[in-house]
């Protein structure tokens, strides 16, 4: 049995209980995780000590997938607020440093470029941001553009901003000496909320140079949320070689870019694949397809009104073992498609699994890890991976795409019961489509927010 430690970005379900789901599939896999209670959520910081004493009191694991930031800050979203000082933070890391170096096991960690949103939504970043962030992110394009410029953002808050950026990328460049010690097997740095220019990008490039001049095993890669489950795939693929074809539904379509990314949709399918230690290949030698259904021209998003024209195409599904990438919309499935993916019988031997949450980058790797599990599975758990393909299809197609717009607009508030009655149809076509009952279905708001839900099937 191979055992993984798993230390997520934070509680939420696409972060903490995904990989658990996608672990159950392969009943000779053991994935360990710390306590929910022990990770951070959007107002609360992880508890970074009780962690590490998780993770000092484990015996014997082959791999340590490590979300750095959780241990560094307490998460993602307090990276953007922790207000320790860097010699603090250093000492924290410092303990994790030693904990690694008696592991004497195989290390995939990350950690994040510090983003920059452009808009005044301050409901993940410092309370400024409510009244500065659009202007704070004008000032970061500029100066990476243009050089220093001018800007009538008061000083003490530029200031405090600037000391954080430069506080974390110093943490940063910190586990690029743990890289270059043989401590870390795979470092990725994560940039999401890309533009063109900005202090991130500039960051990024100083990571990239520093990683090539130094001949490093470390990458930076658009993304975020997705990148502990890339390197899940990366731990059960290692020292094993599988291809992949991708397989667009929109053939001319690969060069756009998706919402929240700086590169092609070809280039992050062609680096999400490699990420999770796969290689790209043409269908002929593929091992696994990889249907991406892509977006013609603007990717759509539909709690924010914007409806892109849908998949139009005769869908035929692969003779070889497949999986689907839903990129039509940032956040949500594409009605089209699954209207034309549920009229095919379902294989499960071929099938290996459906994804369409968030970014495209998120999708993407949550569906290669699912469907690398399963192609190597050596105690394959079918039931297991029944379930996470009814909790898919249920939070990226019911809700994302349909139930969710639907709350939006009757309530004002998170309202459980309603979204409940609204997701019983699904519940009864999703039952027959993948053919499997499941005794209870249960859903939740873990963060009291209609972003993001949880579905639990006990």
């Amino acid at each position: 049995m191979k055992k993984i430690a798993f230390v997520p970005i934070d509680n939420r379900p696409v972060c903490y209980t995904l990989a658990r789901q996608i672990a159950d599939i392969d009943s000779d896999l053991e994935l360990l995780l710390p306590e929910r209670q022990f990770l951070g959520d959007l107002k609360k910081i992880a508890d970074c000590e009780s962690i590490l004493e998780w993770l000092k009191s484990l015996d014997y694991v082959d791999a340590i997938i490590l979300s750095l930031d959780t241990i560094a800050y307490g998460g993602l979203i307090p990276s953007r607020r922790c207000e320790d000082t860097k010699e603090e933070i250093l000492t924290r890391i410092s303990k994790l440093k030693d904990i690694l170096m008696q592991k004497h096991a195989k290390v995939y960690a990350f950690s994040s470029i510090m983003r920059i949103s452009n808009n005044n939504i301050n409901e993940e970043e410092k309370k400024y941001w409510s009244e500065y962030g659009k202007k704070i992110f004008q000032y970061s394009y500029a100066c990476h553009e243009k050089g220093l410029v001018s800007t009538d953002i008061p000083q003490n808050i530029l200031n405090d901003y600037l000391e954080t950026r430069k506080r974390n990328f110093e943490i940063n460049k910190e586990y690029l000496n743990w890289s270059q010690e043989g401590l870390i097997d795979t470092l990725v740095y994560s940039k999401d909320d890309c533009a063109k220019f900005g202090f991130n990008v500039l960051e990024a490039q100083q990571l990239q140079n520093i990683i090539v001049e130094k001949n490093l095993n470390a990458l930076v890669k658009t993304g975020a949320d997705e990148i502990p489950l890339s390197l899940f795939s990366r731990a059960i693929t290692s020292g094993k070689t599988v291809k992949i074809a991708p397989v667009f539904t929109r053939k001319d379509c690969i060069n756009n870019i998706s919402k929240y990314e700086d590169i092609s949709v070809y280039d992050s399918v062609k680096g999400q694949i490699e990420l999770a230690g796969g290689i790209v290949s043409d269908e002929n030698s593929a091992d696994i397809i990889m249907i991406v259904n892509n977006f013609k021209d603007e990717q759509g998003e539909l709690v924010m009104g914007v409806d892109v024209e849908g998949f139009s195409g005769e869908l035929k599904l692969p003779e070889k073992p497949y999986v689907i990438a839903d990129i039509l919309n940032a956040n949500g499935a594409d009605n089209s498609f699954i209207e034309k993916f549920f009229e095919k019988s379902l294989d499960f031997q071929k099938f290996l699994g459906y994804a369409g949450w968030n970014t495209t980058g998120n999708t993407l790797g949550s569906a290669l890890c699912c469907a690398l599990t399963k192609y190597f599975a050596t105690k394959l758990n079918i039931y297991s991976f029944k379930k996470i393909q009814m909790i898919r299809f249920l939070d990226d197609w019911a809700y994302q795409a349909n139930v969710r717009a639907i709350a939006k607009k009757e309530h004002s508030n998170v309202d459980i019961n309603f979204v409940s009655e609204k997701m019983k149809p699904y519940e009864k076509y999703l039952e027959k489509k993948i053919d499997a009952n499941f005794e209870e279905i249960v859903y939740n708001f873990p963060w009291q927010r209609l972003f993001e839900i949880e579905v639990s099937i006990n």
